[in-house]
């Protein structure tokens, strides 16, 4: 077996970031040929990945990075097994990369595209990046999903990474902190659709029948029954889960649309991510 000296080791760990025996072994292995040795950490990397390849991924966080004039945000899931590696720096570190490229490299349509790019200052795509976290951590790490969005857009990530929004809008001021503020409404009150008519015409039609004919029961004229009517269809918006007619959680003397039109916004389409959902 080849005589491998200690700076020949740490060369291979400062180049690769992966454990000092890992890499000592692979330049033992590769006869103390670099290029090989680092061939056999990647090889290591398919085994752990083989290994542990129906292992669940039920923990992790989802990692946020939004434009400081709002003109844009994205949002990365990347999944772990257990909390601590969720918690690791080295995998936090990963994951905003992740977020961090898809703001602000060239885009990409799907997590592979992603993979194969190269973040400015790195001279290692973010697959070779991924591969050596993997052969580090020795656990299954999944980037599950990512998406961009255009602004004016707004996004929040609660604080254990688990729950994170991007709002999107039109009109106003792109860098307002009201979309934020949204998006942490969204993120705490789980709306459903933006407006009445995103819910189901049906069962809309069949709750106002049910209004409509309970005010007729108490003999008011058909004027009053509208209003009373119109009046108890918001509180059934509300159920359901319309962002429109919520009260406003940082101000519930307000609906989440009379914020909105405070500030010169139109609501275009919500975001909301569970961790494994």
């Amino acid at each position: 077996m080849a005589e491998i000296s200690a700076a020949e080791v740490k060369a291979l760990r400062d180049l690769t970031d992966l454990p000092l025996m890992d890499c000592k072994r692979a330049l033992q292995e590769a006869g103390g040929d670099r290029e090989k040795a680092i061939q056999i950490l990647r090889e290591s990397f398919k085994k752990v990945s083989i290994k542990r390849a129906d292992n669940p991924t039920s923990e992790g966080r989802i990692f946020l990075a939004v434009k400081d004039d709002g003109s844009a945000a994205a949002m990365v899931e990347l999944q772990c097994e257990s909390a601590p590696v969720a918690n690791n720096e080295q995998f936090r570190s990963f994951g905003q990369l992740l977020a961090d490229q898809l703001l602000n490299g060239p885009g990409a349509a799907s997590v592979e595209e992603l993979l194969e790019q190269k973040p400015a200052g790195s001279d290692k795509t973010l697959r070779e990046q991924f591969e050596e976290l993997v052969g580090k951590i020795r656990e299954k790490i999944v980037v599950a999903r990512i998406q961009r969005a255009e602004g004016p857009v707004g996004g929040y990530v609660h604080h254990d990474g688990k729950i994170a929004v991007l709002f999107q809008a039109r009109g106003g001021k792109p860098d307002d902190p009201i979309l934020r503020d949204i998006a942490m409404h969204i993120a705490a009150l789980k709306p459903t659709v933006i407006r009445p008519e995103e819910l189901d015409p049906e069962k809309v039609q069949a709750e106002r029948q049910r209004l409509t004919e309970e005010a007729r029961a108490t003999g008011k004229p058909d004027n009053i029954i509208e209003k009373i009517v119109e009046g108890r269809m918001k509180n059934f918006y509300i159920e359901q889960g319309v962002l429109l007619f919520q009260p406003f959680a940082k101000d519930d003397t307000k609906t989440v649309s009379q914020v909105l039109a405070e500030h010169g916004f139109e609501p275009v389409a919500f975001t909301r991510w569970v961790l494994g959902n």
